[in-house]
């Protein structure tokens, strides 16, 4: 009688996501004839949630032919969560660390999953332990040997737990037919567990891409939109597409080859519009690419979270390759929208996306003061930055900030608004937000992205009030910019006009965060361009060779900076999408205009010039990692 050994390992992997809830304290001291009221004291309470695993007993066996066995080795997992909407684990064959994999495997010889006697077959089986409150509800059968899940598969579940201490417990076992006709030999199967909460999560999974093709996947739970599929072949040259998608509660960083990019440390991640050179088998089998969701660490104008989650963050390299720990989100209170931010090469956080903050009529009067910066007057109430819907007000007869646009430049441009002055107007945006208007299958970026957000006047960016004056002068204290946020400063500081030394004439004291966004201080920008002058800056040189610029955009549009080819807006059309990028600064330039940052295929202008104030431009905020 020949024998048959089953080793069954369980590889255990901790996942969960972060959330947090607010708990007030306060406190009153009282006397005969005295009383006095402390200050509210808060606290954030993150949500604990973890998975670990204890082996009981070895998952190693010997089976004669022609017989079963179960209990097969015996791990217990063990779930701590205070997260109020429970968590799941979800469970999936992964032999040979391969997703999906649910056979066991001796070189080319396998036992496929299944149970039943007529083939050799291995299984799996749950069995509760905790009971009574904590108790986990055990899903899909698995509570009797069921078959080794080809895909994530949810095991077991609770839908409310606030025990972050004592937890829940369930066993885990296996078992294995095998066939007399089985050959010999040392068969290996593998099942990776995964923990996600709240229980209405479900943990990313990889997905089949069409030859050819380029497909794009959102990897996470309720996550709005849809993208097609963009041509690309071997080796080829492509400029990947903007975002599509949108997940509430979570800021978009970027795409990854790894639908498993947080625990997988080979994964890849790529800006939202950085160009690559498609794999080999792109032709043949098509490339996944996965959206890269961080989920919001708290509000982006609360001083002391922006503070504590900045100083956490590594700063990002400026060849733009890095991994999750120099990125994070936050969310702007404004109207719920969060943003993934970054710790740049400044060693400043940045705002990765695009300002997406756009009018809703709806809105209580006391939701809608939405920028720092805005009056509550009976001219211009407290929702006078704030744009009307997309169909409102744009014609032929407008400019892109409702500023009838005479022939003059834009600090005498008539006003010419029906017949008040209403305010509304000067924050002109596409409407990338509301999903009804969105490409339903966006295979290009020259359609509706929603991740190229909302496009404003310079008037509406630095959110002036007297938006119908010429605003002359740079713009530090007030913009749409979330509270604390400011708008990048523009200008050159250095220049060179030759090839032998340096000229410097530009402001020497004033560190420009666009044109110098590679450096740290004012010191660190001389002395670099002093020692090499004709070598460029971090980004950009004027000096540089057209190979050098093209470098410097691509470090723009790389992971994790994520400047996109946005366009702008302008009458009552949108320009260039997919193919120019245009940002606003708050340096003025002139009494016409203001200094932006300007990516094309071919260079990169970092704030460096000045355009019409009344175009439409996207918006980044930063702030001082100090903060």
């Amino acid at each position: 009688m020949s024998r048959r050994v089953i080793n069954n390992k369980v590889l255990i992997i901790n996942a969960g996501v972060l959330a947090g809830v607010t708990a007030v304290i306060g406190g009153i001291l009282g006397g005969k004839n005295i009383s006095a009221e402390s200050a509210n004291a808060s606290v954030t309470v993150g949500s604990a949630c973890t998975m670990t695993a204890t082996v009981n007993t070895a998952h190693t066996t010997e089976i004669p032919a022609g017989t079963a066995k179960t209990d097969i080795g015996s791990t217990t997992l063990k779930t701590i969560c205070n997260d109020v909407g429970g968590y799941a684990i979800y469970a999936v064959g992964y032999s040979n660390n391969e997703y999906g994999n649910n056979k066991m495997l001796n070189g080319t010889n396998e036992i496929n999953t299944g149970t039943g006697s007529s083939a050799s077959n291995w299984n799996i089986s749950l069995s509760q332990v905790t009971t009574g409150t904590y108790a986990t509800t055990i899903d899909g059968g698995f509570g009797s040997y069921s078959a080794i899940p080809a895909t994530y598969t949810k095991v077991a579940h609770r839908d409310s737990m606030t025990d972050s201490t004592t937890g829940s417990s369930i066993n885990l076992t296996y078992g294995a037919y095998v066939a007399s006709t089985q050959a010999p030999g040392d068969y290996v199967g593998k099942v990776k567990f995964t923990m996600v909460h709240p229980a209405t999560e479900v943990p990313p999974q990889p997905q089949p891409s069409t030859a050819r093709c380029i497909n794009y996947f959102p990897n996470g739970s309720n996550v709005i939109g849809t993208m097609g599929c963009q041509s690309a072949t071997d080796n080829a040259s492509v400029t990947l597409l903007a975002s599509n998608f949108s997940r509430t509660g979570y800021g978009f960083a970027g795409w990854s080859d790894a639908y498993d990019y947080a625990t997988n440390p080979s994964a890849h991640f790529y800006g939202p519009q950085e160009t690559i050179t498609a794999p080999e088998g792109t032709t043949a089998n098509g490339l996944s690419l996965y959206a890269v969701w961080i989920k919001s660490q708290g509000s982006l104008q609360d001083t002391s979270k922006v503070a504590s989650v900045c100083s956490s963050l590594t700063t990002a390299p400026t060849d733009g390759t890095a991994n999750l720990s120099s990125v994070s989100a936050l969310t702007d209170q404004r109207d719920g929208e969060t943003y993934a931010i970054a710790k740049l090469a400044d060693d400043n956080c940045w705002m990765i996306e695009n300002l997406r903050l756009e009018a809703e009529d709806t809105r209580s009067d006391a939701n809608k003061a939405l920028a720092q910066g805005y009056g509550t007057s009976s001219t211009y109430g407290s929702f006078s930055g704030l744009a009307d819907a997309e169909s409102t007000g744009f014609t032929s007869t407008y400019t892109a900030n409702g500023l009838y646009y005479s022939g003059t430049q834009e600090g005498t441009a008539s006003i010419d608004i029906g017949t008040s002055n209403y305010p509304a107007y000067r924050m002109p945006r596409y409407n990338n937000i509301n999903t009804s208007t969105r490409a339903s299958s966006p295979t290009s970026n020259s359609v509706a992205m929603y991740s190229y957000g909302n496009y404003y006047t310079w008037h509406a960016a630095i959110a002036d009030l007297t938006y119908n004056s010429t605003n002359n002068s740079s713009v530090t204290n007030t913009s749409l910019c979330p509270t604390g946020w400011h708008l990048p400063t523009g200008g050159a500081a250095y220049a060179s006009d030759n090839t032998s030394g340096v000229n410097v004439t530009g402001d020497t004291s004033t560190f420009r965060e666009f044109y110098n966004l590679g450096y740290k201080t004012m010191d660190e920008v001389k002395t670099a361009y002093e020692d090499t002058p004709n070598s460029g800056y971090a980004y950009y040189s004027s000096n540089t060779t057209n190979s050098a610029n093209k470098t410097a955009n691509q470090a723009f549009r790389s992971f994790p900076n994520n400047f996109l080819y946005s366009g702008r807006f302008n009458t009552s059309s949108a320009y260039g999408r997919g193919s120019y990028g245009y940002y606003w600064s708050s340096t003025a330039y002139g009494s016409y205009g203001s200094y932006y940052l300007r990516l094309y295929s071919s260079n990169v202008n970092p704030g460096t010039d000045g355009i019409n104030k009344y175009y439409g431009y996207s918006i980044r905020c930063t702030v001082s990692a100090g903060t």
